[in-house]
């Protein structure tokens, strides 16, 4: 028998069709945010978990083989016994590509078509003259222009589709060649990019109008975008955040916001979350904010039992899981 543990609310139908996958599964749903919250009989009995924050040790939970988080990213993993542990862990990866790629593109958009201001505008009942009009709400020329893609993976690479589509240059900042393993989702369509390696940042930030992060949080890209970093960027040129809060020194960032080296943000991440009511962030003219969607992808619950249930045949059958993280790597 295969105990497969679900720490989140999906529906009974998504559970079945869990269960389906082989008349040796069992499926347990109990909702928990830490694996103190789940019975210790359960865990004791578990041999799959699905989960996006309850991490048992080796003691509680001996028979674990396979842990499926309900995130794309795992840095939030890193650091605990379940990280230390050999215990296979695999993501949603693929999930939400072109989602995500949309959000960046709407934020581009609505920086070169004024939008934060015209909503200011509509909020206080007010329609401008042709001279306001014409000289501050005239759109950036987005053809021609440069976005920086820091992270150039699936995500970055539909990014870099869709910004080619609409007539932009692409430079994309990757650390290596695609990974080992087989992934989730369809395969990211090349678009004509400029692709460097990490040793190329302060030159990327140096000649980009748009500098987009999509990059996973490690050690090794923790504060990627410091002082020095901000101090590289083209002046007034514009931050989209859709990574993690982690990779931006938030201090500098405000500095450079206030200086005017950064002329716009879209923060869609922070360092803590949620963001404080009392974060200077808020306050900021040239930030928009928002709350951690931009991952968020349509038929998230149909992909993820797709993807969930195919794992958990590869699991029984001994197969390579899709999506494995790469402890080394960090993602």
């Amino acid at each position: 028998m295969i105990n497969v543990c679900v720490t989140l609310d999906f529906d009974d139908a998504w559970l079945a069709d869990v269960a389906a996958v082989s008349p040796e599964v069992r499926v347990h749903k109990h909702l928990a945010a830490s694996a103190d919250e789940l019975p210790a009989g359960l865990l004791a009995r578990t041999d799959v978990l699905y989960t996006n924050t309850a991490f048992p040790t080796r003691a509680q939970a001996p028979r674990l083989g396979w842990v499926q988080l309900d995130t794309s990213g795992c840095d939030h993993v890193v650091g605990t016994d379940l990280w230390a542990a050999e215990t296979p862990i695999t993501t949603i990866g693929g999930v939400s590509p072109k989602p995500l790629a949309e959000y960046v593109l709407m934020m581009i958009l609505a920086h070169a078509h004024h939008l934060p201001e015209i909503i200011a505008l509509q909020g206080r009942s007010f329609w401008p003259d042709l001279d306001y009009r014409w000289n501050r709400l005239m759109p950036r020329m987005i053809p021609g222009s440069t976005v920086g893609v820091v992270g150039y993976g699936r995500i970055g690479r539909e990014i870099g589709r869709l910004a080619h589509a609409f007539g932009m240059n692409v430079i994309g900042m990757r650390r290596g060649g695609p990974r080992a393993g087989e992934r989730y989702g369809e395969p990211a369509q090349e678009a004509q990019a400029e692709v460097v390696g990490p040793e190329g940042l302060h030159d990327l930030l140096s000649r980009s109008d748009y500098v987009v992060l999509t990059v996973p949080h490690t050690p090794q890209t923790h504060h990627l975008l410091d002082a020095a970093a901000f101090a590289s960027m083209k002046a007034g040129a514009v931050l989209i955040n859709a990574a993690r809060g982690g990779v931006v020194d938030e201090e500098a960032l405000l500095a450079a916001l206030r200086s005017g080296q950064v002329g716009f943000a879209a923060l869609d991440v922070f360092a803590t979350e949620p963001l404080p009511a009392g974060s200077p962030f808020w306050r900021e003219s040239n930030v928009l904010i928002t709350p951690h969607v931009a991952g968020f992808a349509p038929g998230y619950r149909d992909q993820v039992r797709a993807l969930f249930t195919e794992n958990l045949r590869r699991f029984i059958a001994g197969d390579p899981l899709l999506n494995l993280v790469d402890r080394k790597a960090g993602y």
